[in-house]
């Protein structure tokens, strides 16, 4: 099983997220992303404004936002 990036670069997290159907739509000390579903609603994501995302961070928003480890890794690996 792969891991977690102990402390990816907000660049490629980003990139990822976007693989996953995630934009952004405000960018300050936070960014917040979001992702517009198929049935009408909306998944929001909120994630620190920081050089570096640490790997438990990463899975906090992963969970929050409803997005499985494996689906976040294969997208981080392509970003």
């Amino acid at each position: 099983m792969d891991r977690f990036p102990i402390d990816a670069p907000r660049s490629q997290v980003i990139r990822a997220f976007e693989r996953l159907g995630f934009r952004v739509v405000r960018e300050g000390n936070h960014i917040a992303m979001v992702r517009d579903n198929p049935d009408g609603t909306r998944t929001p994501l909120t994630m620190p404004n920081h050089r570096y995302i640490k790997g438990s961070t990463l899975r906090h928003i992963c969970s929050q936002a409803a997005i499985g480890r494996d689906e976040f890794l294969n997208a981080y690996r392509q970003a």
